[in-house]
This record gives C-alpha cells, sequence and structure tokens, in this order.
C-alpha cells in the first residue's frame, strides 16, 4: 500500500511577496478608513455631545497608533526572534492606551469611555474584515 502525498498548496517567494504588500497596503487602508469615519461621526454629533465626540476621535487616533504599533513590532518579532521586546512593548500600549479613556471617564460623562472604545477598537475590527477578504484562497 502506498501513502498518497499531501495535495497542500505551495507558497512560493512570489506569494509571500504579494502577502507582504497586500498586508502593507491594508493596514495603510484600515488607518485612512478609520480616522476619515471616526472624523466624521465626531464632527457630526460634537455640537450635543462634545466630550463623547473628542472620546470617539481620540480613541481613534489611538486605535491607529496602537495598530500600527503592534503591526511593527509584530514584524520585528518575526525577523529578530526576541519575544521579550513584544512583550515589554505590549505593556507599555496596554498601560498607554488603557489610561486615556479613564480620564474621559473621569471628566466627562463616564459613558463617554465607550465612545473611546469604539474608536479604538474599530481599525482592529477593519482589519480583521479586510484581512478575511484580502487573504482568502481561491
Amino acid at each position: 500500500m502506498q501513502e498518497d502525498k499531501p495535495s497542500g498548496r505551495s507558497y512560493s517567494d512570489a506569494d509571500a511577496g504579494a502577502d507582504l504588500a497586500a498586508y502593507l497596503a491594508l493596514k495603510r487602508m484600515i488607518s485612512v478608513r478609520s480616522l476619515v469615519g471616526v472624523a466624521v461621526v465626531a464632527l457630526l454629533v460634537v455640537r450635543w455631545l462634545p466630550v463623547p465626540a473628542f472620546a470617539l476621535a481620540t480613541g481613534g487616533l489611538c486605535g491607529v497608533l496602537n495598530a500600527q504599533l503592534t503591526g511593527g513590532s509584530g514584524e520585528r518579532l518575526l525577523k529578530n526572534r526576541r519575544v521579550g521586546l513584544f512583550v515589554l512593548s505590549s505593556f507599555l500600549r496596554i498601560g498607554v492606551f488603557g489610561i486615556v479613556p479613564v480620564a474621559f471617564a473621569v471628566h466627562g460623562p463616564w459613558w463617554s469611555m465607550a465612545w473611546y472604545f469604539a474608536g479604538f477598537f474599530l481599525p482592529l475590527a477593519l482589519f480583521a474584515v479586510g484581512a478575511v477578504r484580502a487573504f482568502e484562497r481561491k
């Protein structure tokens, strides 16, 4: 009885290059879309909800910064294989971006913190949806 070789798909350098280009384009596109999206919504509601609108815009900016820093940190992890620096940078990001919504809760209505988190996680949600589409294999 002979064993059949797995019919797995090969992954060439050209495939890797195309995936890297798609990833970098997706990162740029998501950053721009997130910032534009939160800016539009914040401008629409700033007259009635000034602190939550500012929290949303700040959350969007912090979310984009976090996404860019996380992506860059992950890329360096793959290149250098230094886990310690990756973990340290993750704790620093969590600390910095975790303090900001507390400031909104203290100085404005407590629920403005939710607006911050909506803006903060928008880039992540857009990236998840975009990555599924960009990297699906036919």
